[in-house]
């Protein structure tokens, strides 16, 4: 069996998927991404499938242990999250040692650092650190992509240097470092 043979027999089974999965998922769109992603699963292990066994029966295992694996992995996701209105000791005690007012500080140097770059790096690098695209920062100034880049680039490696002292201190001001 080809794997275009292969490919059609298992869109094929698209239908009877979706009604397996619902009984899973009783939602309509989980539905229809169980099935996508059994599909593709399917699909990728094409070679493991052996010519004359039940299709639709090994499709079926796949979505199985596909809805399986993704429960646990959302349930070992969820436990992460304290969704209780009482707040543990070990929480507690790390909430208590964090001071915001440090946090303003490190807010009042990146301002600062900001403000010391020239229109040429500040404008674009904002744009950036928006959201904008290069070709749209480029579009909106009016100048090359090429220069946009270079002007980024320029931006991030003066911020990084004129705050380089939250780049030596501990693991907490780790944000400042992701943020340029």
């Amino acid at each position: 069996m080809t794997k275009l043979e292969f490919n059609t027999m298992v869109t094929k089974q698209s239908d009877s998927l979706k009604l397996y999965a619902l009984h899973f998922t009783h939602d309509d769109e989980d539905a229809n991404d169980l099935v996508q992603d059994t599909v593709l699963k399917a699909i990728t292990y094409y070679e493991k499938f052996k010519e004359g066994t039940n299709l639709k029966g090994w499709l079926y295992t796949i979505m199985k242990n596909t809805f399986i694996n993704n429960y646990r992995r959302f349930v070992k996701i969820s436990s992460f999250v304290t969704k209780s209105d009482e707040i543990s000791s070990a929480n507690l005690s790390y909430s208590a040692t964090g001071n915001n007012g440090e946090n303003k500080f490190v807010m009042d140097d990146i301002k600062h650092a900001m403000a010391n770059l020239s229109d040429d790096y500040y404008v674009p690098f904002t744009m950036y650190f928006e959201g904008y695209k290069y070709h749209e920062i480029a579009d909106h100034l009016d100048i090359p992509i090429g220069t946009v880049k270079t002007r980024i680039h320029v931006a991030r490696k003066t911020l990084k240097k004129s705050l380089k002292p939250y780049q030596l201190r501990s693991k907490s001001y780790a944000y400042v470092a992701a943020a340029i």
